[in-house]
C-alpha cells in the first residue's frame, strides 16, 4: 500500500519591495519625532499689548464708630420714646420704665384716640421696606428677622409716644411714683440693639470676627420686662465713624500711599471719600481702615458693610506672570561707558593681554540694560565680563575693576531671533498678569514678541519664530 504524503502549507517568501521600505521608514520617523515633541519644552511667544487688570474692588468691612451701652437701674417694663436713629439732646426723654405694670392697663381703659402716622413717620416706614427689599440675599436670611425687629420697634415706639404724651392727663391714675423716666446723659443718636463689638479697636480686628456663624445681634423690644442692669440703648455721641476691612498687603500700601480713597456702598449705592490707614490686626493679618466723617446715621442699625472701592485701573503693557524671569547684571560707572543714542548700545575699553605678555586695551560693543540715574550706573550683561576685570576711562589712565552686581525684573525679547533680555518696571500685578510702564528706554514697546514662558529659554539662545 502506497504511504500518502503529508500535505504541508506552503510559505510565500517575503516580498519587500521600494514601497513597504519607504513606508517603514516614513513611520519610525513620524513615531520619533512625535515623541521628541512631547519631550522637548516648546518656546511659545506672546504679543505684548496695551491693557489693565480686572480687580476686585469689593470687600465686607466691619464698622467702628463711638457707641455707648447704656443700661436701666430699676427692673419693669420699658418703653421707649426716642425713635430709632432717632437724634436726642443731652436731657431728652429716651425711655420710661413701668414698674408694676399698671401704666399699660391705665392707658387701655383711657380713651386715647386713634393713633396717625405723619408722612415723616410714613416715609420712615417706606424706606426700612425699599432698604431691605434691595439689600435682601437669600443666603442670608437672619437680616430677614433684623428687618422685622426693626419694623416692630418702629410700630412700638410710635404708639409709645402716644401714649407717654397721654400720661399728664391721667394725673393721679397712675398711683404715685410706678412710672421711672430715664433720660440721655448726653447728646447723639440712639439705637436698640447690642453685639458686643460696642468699644472694638481697629487693631482688634480680627478674620473670624467676620464669620456670621459666630455672630449675634440683640434687638431690644419695647413693652417687654427687664431686669435692673439690663442693657436698654445705645447712644452714639460722634459722627465720625470707620470701616475696618481685610486686605493684601501690597495693595493696602498702594492706597495708603494715596491717602484717601473714593468708596460706594453697596446698600444705597452712595459714594463718599475715605481716609486710608493700614494697620495689622489682633490675628497678624493686613487691614484697611476706611475713616468717613459723615453718613453715619444712614448705617447705624449695620455692623457688616460691603463697599466697593472706587480706584483708577493702572493701564499699561499687559504681560503674563510666566515671561518675567530674574538676572543678574554688574554695575558700571557711567564714567566708564560711552552710550550710544537711545539704541540700548554703548562701548567700554576694556584692559586685556598680547601674545607677548604685555598689557594692552581693547574696545568692545555692549547692550546697556539699565541705567540708575541716582548711583550714575549702567547695568551691563554679565556674559561679557568677568569679575575682576579692568575697565579704563575714556581719555584716562584711570582705572576700574569690575565685581559690583545687581539684579533686574525682565522677560526675554523674542523680536530678533534670539531671547533677548529687557527690563520691566511693574505697576501693578495678580496672580496671572502684570501691568508694566510703557515707552521705557531700555524696555518694552506694544506689539513686542517676548517669550510666554520664561524657563523654556536661556539668555541669547536662538529662537525658531515659528514656534
Amino acid at each position: 500500500m502506497a504511504n500518502k504524503g503529508k500535505i504541508r502549507k506552503y510559505r510565500k517568501p517575503l516580498n519587500l519591495n521600494i514601497g513597504m521600505i519607504i513606508f517603514g521608514v516614513v513611520f519610525f520617523y513620524v513615531v520619533v519625532c512625535v515623541i521628541m515633541y512631547f519631550q522637548t519644552s516648546h518656546i511659545v511667544r506672546y504679543e505684548v499689548q496695551e491693557g489693565s487688570l480686572a480687580t476686585e474692588n469689593i470687600y465686607r468691612g466691619i464698622i467702628l464708630r463711638q457707641e455707648t451701652v447704656e443700661y436701666t437701674t430699676v427692673a419693669g417694663y420699658v418703653n421707649y420714646y426716642a425713635r430709632e436713629g432717632e437724634r436726642v439732646a443731652k436731657n431728652d426723654l429716651v425711655y420710661v420704665v413701668d414698674e408694676t405694670g399698671r401704666l399699660s392697663e391705665s392707658l387701655e381703659s383711657a380713651n386715647l384716640g386713634e393713633n396717625t402716622l405723619t408722612n415723616r413717620e410714613l416715609a420712615e416706614f417706606r424706606s426700612e421696606i425699599v432698604g431691605f427689599m434691595h439689600g435682601f440675599d437669600g443666603t442670608n436670611f437672619s437680616r430677614t428677622y433684623d428687618f422685622k425687629f426693626s419694623l416692630k420697634n418702629t410700630v412700638l415706639k410710635l404708639a409709645n409716644r402716644n401714649m407717654l404724651e397721654s400720661i399728664g392727663g391721667l394725673g393721679g391714675e397712675l398711683g404715685g411714683s410706678i412710672v421711672n423716666y430715664a433720660y440721655a446723659p448726653d447728646s447723639g443718636l440712639v439705637t436698640y440693639w447690642t453685639d458686643g463689638y460696642e468699644g472694638l479697636a481697629a487693631q482688634e480686628v480680627t478674620r473670624e470676627m467676620f464669620e456670621e456663624k459666630n455672630y449675634e445681634k440683640k434687638q431690644m423690644l419695647g413693652n417687654t420686662l427687664a431686669a435692673a442692669g439690663d442693657a436698654v440703648y445705645k447712644m452714639c455721641t460722634q459722627e465720625d465713624w470707620s470701616l475696618v476691612i481685610p486686605i493684601e498687603a501690597s495693595r493696602g500700601a498702594t492706597l495708603q500711599e494715596k491717602g484717601t480713597v473714593k468708596v460706594r456702598f453697596l446698600k444705597n449705592q452712595y459714594e463718599s471719600w475715605a481716609y486710608v490707614k493700614l494697620l495689622t490686626g489682633a490675628d497678624g493679618e493686613t487691614y484697611l481702615q476706611l475713616s468717613f466723617n459723615n453718613s453715619m446715621v444712614t448705617f447705624l442699625s449695620d455692623r457688616f458693610l460691603d463697599v466697593e472701592l472706587i480706584v483708577e485701573d493702572e493701564r499699561g503693557l499687559k504681560i503674563p506672570i510666566s515671561s518675567i524671569v530674574q538676572k543678574e547684571f554688574f554695575l558700571i560707572p557711567e564714567d566708564y561707558i560711552v552710550a550710544e543714542g537711545n539704541n540700548g548700545k554703548g562701548s567700554i575699553m576694556r584692559q586685556c593681554f598680547l601674545e607677548d605678555g604685555t598689557i594692552s586695551s581693547e574696545m568692545l560693543e555692549v547692550d546697556i540694560y539699565n541705567f540708575d540715574s541716582e548711583a550714575k550706573e549702567y547695568y551691563l550683561d554679565s556674559s561679557i565680563l568677568d569679575v575682576g576685570s579692568i575697565l579704563y576711562k575714556l581719555d584716562s589712565q584711570e582705572t576700574f575693576t569690575v565685581s559690583k552686581r545687581a539684579t533686574l525684573t525682565g522677560v526675554y525679547n523674542m523680536n530678533k531671533g534670539y531671547a533677548d533680555f529687557k527690563q520691566i518696571n511693574i505697576l501693578y500685578q495678580n496672580e496671572e498678569y502684570a501691568i508694566v510702564k510703557s515707552n521705557t528706554k531700555y524696555g518694552l514697546n506694544v506689539y513686542d514678541y517676548i517669550v510666554l514662558n520664561a524657563d523654556t529659554v536661556k539668555d541669547d539662545q536662538f529662537i525658531n519664530q515659528r514656534e
